[in-house]
């Protein structure tokens, strides 16, 4: 009994550790937040213009890795590079995890019609142009995986940007399937698709 005792007493001191521990990762995101990134982002990663990706419900594991790719210049962006610049890999995981709980809200969409295209194409594909199904990778509801980013919700603006940088080249840290893909649709189908992941 008093090993029992004994093991469930260092449970509760680990369970505790860990507790004080997420809570010094929250404030210490909080704070790298308040400083850097609401400016663009916003406190609760809701973003305060299109052109910036929204964070909040976004998988932290993704987060981490765009920061520490934009850090070592795997991922470009001179804006993003200077912001990063000081972040320990610690912090990368702690402002993923503060941004993964917050909540996001779909956009409504404007163009309904457009949406429409842009649901087709993201659950089927094109077969006549070769394009594949979004939702094989990313999931039928878009949420994506610990490596691939929840696409639900985020600006269209936004979304319609990355596939064209894909298409260009411009983005080369993420998977190289992108490139194939994308370089099959138009530009109506990637304005439709964004459109149509904006709503979701």
């Amino acid at each position: 009994m008093k090993q029992v005792g004994k093991w469930a007493g260092a449970a509760v001191a680990v369970l505790f550790c860990s507790s004080v521990w997420a809570q010094a990762d929250e404030a210490r995101a909080k704070k790298i937040v308040s400083g850097v990134c609401s400016l663009c982002h916003g406190m609760e990663g809701e973003s305060s213009s299109e052109i910036f990706p929204k964070l909040a419900g976004q998988h932290w594991e993704y987060v981490a890795k765009q920061l520490d790719n934009f850090k070592s210049g795997k991922r470009e962006s001179t804006a993003m590079s200077q912001m990063v610049a000081k972040l320990t890999p610690d912090e990368m995981v702690a402002l993923g995890k503060y941004f993964e709980k917050k909540k996001s809200a779909p956009v409504p969409s404007n163009e309904p019609s457009l949406a429409a295209v842009g649901q087709y194409i993201y659950t089927s594909g094109n077969k006549f142009s070769g394009v594949p199904a979004c939702a094989g990778c990313h999931g039928p509801n878009a949420q994506g995986t610990s490596s691939l980013p929840r696409l639900a919700g985020q600006y269209a603006t936004y979304t319609e940007s990355q596939l064209n940088q894909f298409n260009r080249r411009q983005r080369t840290n993420d998977n190289a399937v992108m490139h194939t893909i994308v370089s099959k649709m138009t530009p109506l189908e990637m304005a439709a698709v964004a459109e149509y992941l904006s709503s979701k």
